[in-house]
């Protein structure tokens, strides 16, 4: 019977999909289940979801308990084999606010701010933190638990982890799953699962921007249509009006001009590069349907409609759960059956891909059973995608450097090599940008010196 906590198991939604994908599985059937928050009110409603559930798919088999706030954080932990992380440090007041409000002063606009750029450099440095606490605890009361980490700036969280404590850790995206899905949607081709069974494809490189490296149907390569299509496409759009264009165009020409589609949305990747948010060429945030301020608007939304969306879930008796894509069940699911097992996970390089930093976390095909989790060996990337992504490594080697040493112009540097921070704003800027950003965020960080 293993025992699984969920840290941030106020994320209900997130929760009832990993959760529920877990009570899904016969072998986890059985589990103990803890439920970790710091928010009274979200966590006793996660209790009552999974609770439901429990009931309604799995015969009550499954020990649910709660624990809230820090002083029960250890007893969460305890004994634990597997431990889920969801966190999100902060919230969208005062954090996110903060994330996006203070860089706008400077004329920096950010998009999702979560994973790189200016936000994502400052989301890392108060969450790695909180992590420590949660490592330092199963350190002692679950030392052999796999952590199996949600939370973003994902290669940020996942390398700080993976060099700073002996946690075993893997991060676990949801992008991986549905890059070919989403290719061919947006290029309005056929999609269905039956085709994409019978579709071959690889990606590697790192978190957000892994590349589709081979996609191939009975024995043909599609990329060279896919390639003429997209461009056709991508040419209308530019020239149509915002109600007629795609959302996905950046990755569309990334893959034109890189030769590989990438993994994560294009409102993600128009933030880890230089090229498409420029003060100087404001058409271009129109031309490519760009959204600013995306995550904030995700938020408030997010925020006004959860308890009409809790009621649903709390109101239906017959609340029940199907398989999700996520990969947490079924990596518990193999470690625990010696069942082996494919995903595209986050782990530290070690020589996987060769031409990128063997102290990077990269996301690639990983084989799990009950040796736990492996990475497998990709070769180099092509030379233009390595170099893609060494843009965004620099930036997560710097602040996981800073996190460890509370550097402060390990801060500094971070944000100078950023491309998009780099592309828009000064070195001075920048500094009093970090320093703003610092200001703000008081307590929430550790003193740096």
């Amino acid at each position: 019977m293993p025992k699984i906590t969920f840290m941030g198991a106020g994320s209900t939604v997130f929760a009832k999909n990993v959760l529920g994908d877990c009570l899904c599985r016969e072998a986890l059937k059985d589990a103990d289940i803890a439920l970790y928050d710091i928010d009274a009110e979200r966590l006793k409603e996660s209790e009552y979801v999974i609770g439901a559930l429990n009931k309604n798919i799995n015969d009550s088999r499954a020990k649910i308990s709660t624990f809230l706030g820090p002083d029960q954080r250890k007893a969460a932990l305890d004994k634990a084999d597997f431990v889920v992380n969801a966190i999100q440090v902060g919230g969208y007041e005062p954090s996110t606010v903060i994330d996006f409000e203070i860089p706008k002063k400077y004329g920096l606009k950010q998009t999702i701010a979560d994973t790189l750029g200016i936000g994502g450099i400052f989301r890392a440095l108060r969450t790695i933190p909180v992590m420590f606490d949660f490592a330092r605890d199963m350190e002692k009361v679950a030392p052999e638990a796999w952590l199996l980490n949600y939370t973003n700036p994902m290669a940020m969280l996942t390398g700080a982890m993976l060099k700073g404590t002996d946690v075993k850790t893997v991060g676990l995206c949801h992008s991986v799953q549905v890059c070919v899905q989403s290719l061919l949607q947006t290029l309005e081709l056929d999609a269905s699962p039956e085709r994409i069974a019978n579709i071959k494809w690889k990606t590697a490189g790192i978190n957000h921007m892994a590349w589709l490296l081979e996609l191939s149907e009975n024995g043909k390569d599609l990329y060279p249509e896919i390639k003429k299509i997209a461009d056709k496409k991508v040419k209308a759009w530019r020239k149509a009006p915002k109600d007629k264009k795609s959302g996905n165009m950046i990755r569309l020409e990334m893959m034109k001009r890189f030769g590989y589609y990438v993994t994560e949305s294009s409102e993600h990747n128009a933030e880890y590069a230089p090229f498409w948010i420029k003060n100087n060429y404001p058409g271009l945030i129109d031309e490519w349907n760009i959204p600013l301020d995306e995550y904030p608007r995700r938020c408030i939304i997010q925020i006004d409609n959860w308890k009409e969306q809790y009621n649903k879930l709390r109101d239906d008796p017959q609340l029940s759960h199907k398989l999700s894509r996520e990969y947490g069940s079924g990596i518990i699911n193999a470690i625990v059956t010696d069942t082996p097992y494919q995903i595209g996970g986050n782990v530290m390089n070690n020589g996987l891909i060769p031409n990128l930093p063997a102290d990077a976390v990269v996301e690639v095909p990983c084989l799990v059973d009950r040796n736990g989790i492996q990475g497998t060996y990709v070769g180099n990337l092509p030379t233009q995608c390595a170099a893609m992504n060494m843009t965004n490594i620099n930036v997560q080697l710097l602040t996981i450097e800073a996190a460890l040493t509370l550097k402060k112009e390990r801060i500094y540097q971070a944000a100078m090599l950023d491309p998009h921070t780099a592309a828009e704003l000064s070195i001075d800027d920048i500094v009093k940008l970090c320093d703003d950003l610092i200001a703000a965020h008081g307590k929430m960080l550790p003193k740096y010196r």
